[in-house]
């Protein structure tokens, strides 16, 4: 099969990550694996890419990805592919449009449980015709199944959850890092967050926890995005410029995980939560915002704490360093957790998708 992933950027989040991990696996199976990205800007989630032999296209680099006029070029490249698969927003919508000027198997996978474009009234019609094109939705949670299902009003079987995995050995075998090489207090217990900063993350909550924290607790928040100069500003008005650091966009995520305390999940809202994932996978305790698709993933291994309430959050990170009994305990049950989500039961479910795609295309 020739098979082209579609997304807007490479840059930083789970959408991009799951690309640049299952593409290569997916290769291997013997498939034609090619990935177009709307803005090619250089990442290290692209060179894991093109490391591994994969070829990724684009429109550009630093580009406007909600260009109508990518319509038409994306058109021209789908009809070389047996099946487009797309993620987030744009790639969605455009392929979608594609689609008509062109005969072509579409799926797509959706990575959150909700999005500010389903408040939108005026723009249900567009977005219900989008998913119509799509001969096959694939949802990283049972909740953002289902909450796609409220919004569509869709029955059929052409939505399905795959959960999301990753290479649980990278992680849980992983080399701690010298603390010192990232900060001047190597002593500190540090509490990390591996997230982009983006409306949907809540690093605030965790960066007004700090404020309940003893002064030999540290932040690294690992990550970048459009919302950097708002973070920044709450770490100022908070007054823990010492004590919190933002490490930007890394790739040595596995030894970074391996060498802190504790890891925190704060969002609004997720599809599934693969951070969080990773943090339980690299034999660390983790503590998440409850809300779906998050909760479903940590809930009964890590610790829940209520959206927005960094005092809580506060204590929960004291009780855990404080205790290393409890802290042991979490730390095991995490990892454990971790097994279930395995990436390569996510790419046999792909590999299952597509190849269920070809033969109905086959048999119409």
């Amino acid at each position: 099969m020739k098979i082209l992933q579609v997304i807007t950027s490479l840059s930083t989040g789970g959408a991009e990550k799951l690309i640049s991990e299952i593409t290569p696996m997916l290769r291997d199976k013997g498939h034609q694996m090619d990935v177009l990205a709307f803005d090619g800007a250089d990442t290290a989630f692209k060179k894991a890419l093109t490391d591994k032999g994969i070829k990724v296209y684009s429109f550009g680099k630093g580009c406007n990805v909600y260009n109508p006029l990518f319509i038409f070029r994306l058109a021209k490249m789908m009809k070389n592919y047996d099946i487009v698969h797309t993620h987030n927003t744009a790639a969605q919508l455009f392929a979608a449009v594609g689609s008509v000027l062109c005969s072509v198997v579409l799926c797509t996978t959706e990575h959150n449980t909700s999005n500010r474009r389903r408040d939108w009234k005026w723009y249900a019609p567009i977005d219900k015709w989008m998913y119509s094109k799509y001969s096959k939705v694939i949802c990283i949670s049972d909740s953002t199944e289902q909450n796609l299902r409220d919004f569509i009003k869709e029955g059929s079987d052409k939505i399905c959850t795959i959960l999301n995995g990753i290479d649980v050995k990278r992680y849980s075998q992983a080399v701690s890092i010298d603390k010192s090489t990232i900060t001047n207090h190597p002593e500190r217990k540090v509490i990390a967050m591996v997230a982009g900063f983006r409306y949907q993350k809540d690093q605030e909550t965790l960066i007004r926890a700090f404020n309940n924290l003893p002064e030999d607790y540290e932040l690294w928040l690992i990550g970048d995005g459009e919302r950097r100069s708002i973070i920044e500003q709450c770490i100022k008005d908070n007054k823990l410029e010492d004590r919190v650091l933002l490490l930007g966009i890394r790739s040595d995520i596995p030894s970074l995980l391996k060498s802190v305390d504790v890891v925190v999940q704060s969002s609004h809202w997720e599809g599934f939560g693969l951070a969080a994932v990773e943090g339980m996978a690299a034999g660390k305790p983790v503590i998440a915002s409850d809300v779906e698709g998050l909760a479903q993933v940590v809930e009964g291994a890590g610790i829940l704490f209520p959206l927005g309430d960094d005092k809580k959050l506060a204590d929960i990170i004291k009780l855990l360093i404080e205790d290393q009994t409890y802290y042991q305990l979490v730390a095991a049950n995490c990892m454990e957790r971790a097994k279930m989500f395995d990436i390569q039961k996510m790419v046999d479910a792909y590999n299952e998708v597509y190849e269920g795609l070809v033969k109905q295309k086959d048999n119409s």
